[in-house]
């Protein structure tokens, strides 16, 4: 469902895309081309700063936010999806907050406040907080990362990992098309 919010944004809604029919998309977002949006996900850009103004709410090319996914923001601060990028089942995603490209973000993980750079893998039930995460890193599942953390613990992204990210990507670009086929059908 797509909705206006309060202060009058629609999401803009590539015609590539797909949206479930239980998904509800409000406000100041922007979902551009074969991207792939499941059921029960949750996208809500109605916050605004100070001013009464609002930054969108970007979901990139060839990225799908899986099932149960909630992504917000706090006071009208920008949230960036890169390209190619999956958030997984049940994921946060609440900005202000930039998602690099070719990035995976797992089950049930959270991020707040900071950057993850392209080609990151976030493993499930881990958290981003108040951080700038560089480019090719990985966290393990149930690790915290926040402003203190000393990346060099933090290993790199795997060849395995990343082949891993790159399939889940590719899987669910295809789901788009298929879903797009039987949309008329629900």
């Amino acid at each position: 469902m797509l909705r206006r919010n309060p202060s009058g944004h629609r999401p803009q809604v590539h015609e590539s895309a797909y949206v479930d029919q239980t998904a509800i998309l409000c406000g100041k977002i922007i979902v551009h081309e074969n991207v792939f949006i499941g059921p029960y996900v949750v996208i809500r850009a109605d916050e605004v700063d100070e001013t009464g103004d609002m930054e969108p709410i970007i979901i990139g090319a060839h990225s799908n936010i899986q099932d149960g996914v909630v992504i917000h923001s706090k006071s009208g601060a920008a949230v960036n999806i890169g390209e190619r990028t999956s958030i997984a089942h049940r994921a946060i995603v609440h900005g202000p907050c930039t998602v690099g490209h070719d990035v995976f973000i797992g089950f049930n993980s959270v991020l707040f406040n900071c950057t993850v750079g392209d080609g990151c893998v976030v493993r499930y039930n881990a958290v981003v907080d108040g951080c700038n995460l560089p480019p090719g890193f990985y966290v393990p599942s149930t690790q915290r990362i926040g402003p203190s953390t000393d990346l060099d613990s933090i290993p790199r992204v795997s060849a395995q990992a990343s082949e891993f990210s790159e399939d889940v990507a590719r899987t669910n670009n295809e789901l788009v098309q298929g879903y797009k086929k039987l949309q008329n059908e629900f």
